[in-house]
């Protein structure tokens, strides 16, 4: 037995130069007693005892704004890219890596003399925002080191069985993998360069939440209600939200007997938990939340407002900016700020929903106006009608440089009773 492991100990006690033979050794042999693979136990104790300074990111925590971080990851692909910078054309090298948390795409900005399926610890890198999604940024002043192979997964493993509940998708992800139900499904006519194509969209779940997915592949068998099991999914992101895209190279599956799996149609489809709006601003976006709050504030640009009938634009003075002069098309719509004591979110109501939060039509709202001269008339009644009031709203959030929104897809006076938020708010204070 000595024999035999004395190479994984010598290649391990090299990896790891701040952990003596012996701990090593003692280690090893104890994994290997309890039936772990060679394999797993030289992982096993490169994650535990590797060392990880303060500025070491996970790739699931990379973020924007990110600056002398530590990353240990695999190189998934990398190929030249030639760019003009300043007048000059330069060559810097991307790609993709990944860790077990996830993967993330990068861009060495000089030759690291990288090669996919290298695992490298890089230390002073940094993160910017790039096509909606954090990036992974280093060159001359960052340092490199070729780590053991042994230290993470596969790239087979990290790029196609990188399955993760729904809520621990984000937005560093590049490809994702999922159990998941189709709860929402339609078809739509898309043209793409000229060619008329038709895609399906539509809204999938697990027990930890929703997101909404596009494809661009037929679905054979699939239908609202079917359980899927899909792998290598490409992820995009809007203002924070992720989206899950089934192209020619993701591999979805029917899942058959489902009954193993935590989640059905009938809890998918029930009505989230509110979360406290604490909570949703530190997401970066959520599809399908439910908050509760005091409307503290009716903002500009609520009430009786014009839209291009065309593209759906808000207009100036019947002036749209993209088809110029128009004649519009009369809306209602309700702006406003929600608190609940944790924090403040913007949220937007569209008409059918302002209309039954306000509780006066578009028709009373145009009445009102014509009747003063001035549409600055319903405006002012929303914020006598509704300053104060304490509603549900549920929608998808999203975060940008501005804060944090909600696009309502329903809102309501909940049946709370009075009594019972006062004791509530009492017991957190």
């Amino acid at each position: 037995m000595e024999d035999k492991i004395a190479p994984h100990v010598e290649e391990l006690n090299r990896a790891l130069e701040n952990i003596d033979e012996a701990t090593i050794r003692l280690e090893l042999t104890k994994l290997l007693k309890f039936k772990v693979s060679m394999g797993e136990a030289k992982k096993t104790i490169m994650k535990k005892y590797s060392p990880r300074s303060s500025s070491f990111v996970l790739i699931k925590d990379i973020e924007p704004g990110l600056e002398g971080i530590e990353i240990l990851a695999r190189i998934i692909n990398i190929e030249e890219k030639i760019i003009n910078s300043q007048g000059e054309k330069k060559t810097i090298f991307s790609g993709t890596m990944g860790d077990d948390t996830g993967i993330c795409s990068f861009t060495s900005w000089d030759d690291m003399f990288l090669d996919p399926d290298d695992v490298v610890r890089i230390k002073n890198a940094y993160t910017k925002l790039w096509n909606n999604r954090p990036e992974l940024y280093f060159g001359k002043r960052s340092t490199l080191e070729k780590m053991p192979d042994e230290q993470l997964p596969a790239i087979k493993e990290i790029s196609h069985t990188n399955i993760k509940k729904l809520k621990d998708i984000v937005a560093a992800d590049v490809l994702a993998g999922s159990d998941v139900l189709i709860v929402e499904m339609y078809h739509r006519d898309v043209s793409l360069k000229g060619n008329d194509l038709t895609i399906i969209e539509g809204v999938i779940a697990d027990e930890t939440g929703k997101l909404p997915f596009t494809s661009w592949k037929k679905f054979d068998g699939i239908d609202i209600g079917t359980f899927i099991h899909f792998e290598g999914a490409p992820i995009r992101i809007f203002r924070g939200l992720p989206s899950i895209n089934f192209d020619e190279n993701t591999h979805v599956e029917i899942i058959d007997n489902p009954i193993s799996l935590p989640f059905s149609l009938e809890s998918a489809n029930q009505v989230p938990e509110h979360m406290p709006m604490s909570e949703v601003i530190g997401s970066n976006g959520i599809f399908d939340v439910l908050v509760r709050g005091n409307i503290v504030s009716i903002r500009p640009g609520s009430g009786i407002i014009e839209r291009c009938p065309i593209c759906n634009r808000v207009t100036q003075k019947s002036n749209c900016r993209a088809h110029g002069n128009v004649e519009c098309i009369q809306d209602m719509r309700i702006k406003a700020i929600l608190d609940d004591g944790t924090g403040s979110i913007h949220i937007m109501l569209n008409c059918e929903i302002s209309e039954a939060i306000y509780g006066k039509n578009l028709y009373e709202g145009e009445k009102m106006a014509r009747d003063s001269i001035s549409k600055d008339v319903v405006f002012d009644d929303m914020r006598n009608v509704l300053t104060g009031k304490y509603i549900a709203v549920r929608g998808n959030s999203s975060k940008n440089e501005f804060g944090v929104s909600i696009v309502a897809k329903s809102a309501w006076y909940p049946d709370d009773d009075l009594s019972v938020r006062i004791d509530s708010m009492l017991a957190s204070l």
